[in-house]
């Protein structure tokens, strides 16, 4: 049965509806000595002890409680960041760590696949530019990974797809993971003809941070 009350998730009235009625909600926190992260209708409370984050929780549910909302029954939950790990904002977080969590980078590959199918009749050079659209604007994002293997890993991912393009095209066969295109087509190939790396890109905007 559709909703008869309510903005659908991800409307262009939920954004707008989600700070008429959690702004109160910040500046109740605040007066009550929590550190609150939103963003929309999503937030974490930063506590300092497991009671803490109770008593934050029953301030938080009484809150909502009185405009007849509900808190999201499997979204919601306490959880010691010193051991376990939780998602926020397409990160996820750990102690001092934090890295691109897991569907993140199932969006990203799941968009360069559509990119860099070997059936495309594209030239390598409008693919080059067209993955890097992707990659800047994904880079920008989550450039403050603590992970650096996370940008190494994907760089050699893509490669290997358009090595596997370029080999369909010269006619070659195998795996994609033969390791014969690699000398092919080395990464500095790539780098050559533009193709963005985010591995370097991080290594740069790390330098750029300690100038």
């Amino acid at each position: 049965m559709a909703p008869a009350s309510g903005a659908p998730q991800g409307a262009v009235l939920s954004p707008l509806l989600s700070n008429i009625y959690l702004v109160p909600l910040d500046h109740l926190m605040a007066q009550s000595g929590f550190e609150m992260v939103r963003y929309a209708d999503d937030f974490v409370i930063l506590c300092r002890s497991a009671n803490d984050a109770v008593c934050a929780l029953e301030i938080v549910r009484a809150r909502v409680s009185e405009h007849g909302l509900t808190l999201h029954p499997t979204k919601t939950r306490m959880v010691d960041s010193r051991t376990n790990s939780f998602a926020f904002l397409g990160y996820e977080f750990r102690g001092t760590q934090h890295w691109p969590r897991n569907q993140s980078l199932k969006t990203l590959k799941d968009t360069l696949r559509k990119k860099t199918r070997r059936t495309s009749g594209d030239s390598l050079m409008w693919i080059i530019a067209d993955v890097n659209q992707t990659l800047r604007g994904w880079f920008h994002y989550f450039q403050h990974s603590t992970r650096r293997s996370v940008y190494r890993d994907l760089d050699s991912w893509l490669r290997m797809r358009l090595r596997s393009l370029l080999r369909r095209r010269s006619g070659g066969h195998g795996v994609a993971r033969d390791h014969r295109a690699s000398f092919t087509w080395p990464n500095a190939w790539f780098a050559k003809r533009g193709l963005f790396s985010l591995a370097t890109a991080h290594t740069t905007a790390c330098r750029s941070s300690l100038r």
